[in-house]
């Protein structure tokens, strides 16, 4: 019991050091938080100088977040770091052609901080319910107009609870009279579309815009190739991730996430269906001659079908020289009726007819090499050749597979210049999602790379470099993993100790088998039984002493030994008096006077 104790008093010493060792050392990690007024553009700085101690390691580098400044011209910058969605407009329209129980547009949105981040303070915009309609909408500063600028978007995303089905694009809506961002909805128009979608195990990232038809004033939706790069890790590592959209003059265009090129490609080229239609089409009015001969082989006409050529000879035939096995069982079926049947108590011949028992396996036919009547085997039939048929040549009239000719297509028109797309006037969300807690956050719109380049330094850049300041401490401190362990395993070790590591006591029939002092029992049974045991002792001690007066052929020598006895007894120690008391009398074998 001793050393239970001192196991226990042992670990939960060392659990508490360890303990008060984290605390002590989450004080010190606080003490080198980098101020939030140092220099914006680091991000990251090192920590007060190292102690003179050349044994002692740096202290680990710790960030501290700031909202990030535009360095330069933009038509939209976003950080969410107010905590309000103070220039953002909830949509209260309805779906066209939807159940009036799903077709509002009633999902929420709120402005929250990042789950388990490693930037206090550092907010973003969070759709916060699933199953829902979302829409939320902002006016840009100043319509964009597509001439020699570049276009460049970027936001991050973070898939806090991973993606089941949903989206998290954004759509750049085009700058109409009709636009009305309190009735934003799917049927909206757009002039971009770009951004991540997941639905099954199908991981994508949009890059759409609507071009107009020159000719007809109609907009048709163009898609982006797919990217070669694997998307998966970016929906399902629940970190933050910064998507962007390059669009240049020249009517090229990449594609970025994690400022890594994913996706590239040309307005002209690598869009689906093309930008511009081609110059010739089909005739809808043409049609095959009827003396077009799209056959390339025919039937040799002069073929002849030989004399020997028996159409009729069929493709097996019984193998002659097959032998039947010795011992096989001609006279019995292989099939019988099952012996152990009975036909069941509710049987009723006029409704289920007579019954028979059910077919069973022959038993002796499993010694057998067969059973029934004998047949021989098939085998294929060298003389065999089949339906005669003339042989293939070529076809001398053969003019190929017929299209219809090529005309010029009414609807031609070519447009060289698709990088100047419909300008547009508000950045808007509009989703629908199975799963909630969908993160946004820094959106920035601008014409400049350096200007987006900084945007994301000082946003992302400090997720990523806060993170990675957060794994160099974890290496750095493997100890705690000393705490993590003792704060779980004391309390399980406590109770294995406690509860499932008591001695066993011997049976009493062990004690009878090897005829061992037995311990005291402190029972109020036991107890009684010891009481009257020694009752019962002092009555049979008298009883002896009476026949020992009374008989007078008792010698002194017999007084001896009755003298030399009690002596005995009383040099017995205590255990062995107590066995003595517990034993009954009637057990005993008389004493011989």
């Amino acid at each position: 019991m001793e050393l239970k104790w001192l196991l226990y008093v042992t670990l939960l010493a060392l659990g508490t050091l360890a303990v008060q060792a984290h605390d002590m050392d989450d004080d010190n990690d606080g003490d080198d938080v980098v101020d939030i007024e140092d220099d914006l553009d680091d991000g990251i700085e090192e920590v007060e100088e190292s102690k003179s101690e050349m044994s002692a390691p740096p202290p680990t580098p710790k960030v501290t977040y700031r909202p990030p400044v535009p360095t330069g011209e933009v038509y939209f910058a976003e950080s969410f770091d107010k905590g309000t969605l103070d220039g953002w407009i909830l949509s209260r329209a309805k779906k066209d052609d939807t159940d009036d129980e799903i077709a509002k547009y009633d999902g929420k949105w709120e402005v929250q901080d990042m789950k388990d981040t490693k930037l206090p303070g550092d907010k973003g915009l969070v759709l916060v319910t699933r199953a829902k309609h979302h829409a939320i909408s902002s006016k840009l500063s100043k319509p964009f107009v597509f001439d020699t600028k570049p276009l460049i978007i970027q936001y991050e995303v973070n898939f806090q609870n991973g993606i089941e089905c949903g989206g998290a694009y954004v759509k750049l809506l085009s700058k109409t009279p009709e636009l009305n961002l309190d009735q934003f909805h799917d049927k909206t128009p757009y002039t971009i579309m770009f951004g991540p979608d997941k639905c099954g195990e199908d991981y994508k990232l949009h890059f759409i815009f609507r071009h107009k038809n020159p000719k007809t004033g109609k907009y048709e939706e163009k898609h982006a190739k797919r990217p070669d790069a694997d998307l998966k890790t970016y929906f399902t590592d629940k970190k933050t991730h910064l998507y962007t959209l390059v669009l240049n003059p020249d009517n090229s265009f990449e594609i970025l996430v994690d400022q890594t090129v994913v996706n590239s490609g040309n307005l002209l080229n690598d869009m689906s269906p093309p930008v511009n239609p081609p110059r010739e089409i089909e005739d809808p009015n043409d049609q095959k001659p009827e003396d077009w001969d799209e056959r390339p082989k025919i039937p040799d006409p002069d073929a002849v079908k030989p004399d020997d050529w028996d159409e009729d000879a069929p493709a097996k035939i019984a193998d002659e020289n097959a032998v039947k096995p010795e011992g096989w069982l001609d006279d019995e079926p292989e099939y019988v009726a099952d012996p152990d049947a009975e036909k069941p108590e509710d049987w009723d011949e006029d409704m289920d007819g007579e019954w028979e028992a059910p077919q069973v396996a022959n038993p002796k036919c499993e010694t057998a090499p067969g059973c029934g009547t004998w047949q021989r085997p098939m085998i294929d039939n060298p003389n065999y050749k089949g339906k005669w048929k003339p042989p293939m040549i070529d076809n001398v009239n053969y003019q190929g597979i017929w299209k219809p000719r090529k005309i010029p297509n009414p609807d031609f028109f070519e447009d060289l210049e698709p990088f100047k797309m419909t300008p547009f006037s508000a950045v808007g969300l509009e989703l629908w999602s199975m799963t909630s807690d969908i993160f946004f956050d820094n959106f920035i719109i601008c014409t400049e790379r350096a200007v987006a380049d900084d945007w994301a330094n000082d946003g992302w850049g400090l997720k990523k470099a806060a993170d990675g300041a957060a794994e160099v401490r974890n290496r750095e401190r493997p100890w705690l993993w000393v705490v993590y362990i003792l704060t779980v395993a004391l309390p399980v070790f406590l109770v294995v100790l406690f509860c499932c590591s008591g001695k066993k006591q011997p049976s009493a029939a062990e004690y009878k088998k090897t005829d061992a002092p037995q311990p005291d029992v402190v029972d109020e049974d036991k107890e009684e039984e010891k009481d009257k045991g020694a009752k019962e002792e002092e009555e049979e001690e008298e009883a002896n002493e009476e026949k020992l007066g009374s008989d007078a052929d008792t010698g002194s020598a017999s007084q001896e030994e009755e003298e030399e006895e009690e002596e005995e007894e009383d040099r017995k120690p205590a255990s062995e008096e107590e066995e003595t008391v517990n034993r009954s009398p009637r057990n005993r074998k008389p004493r011989k006077d």
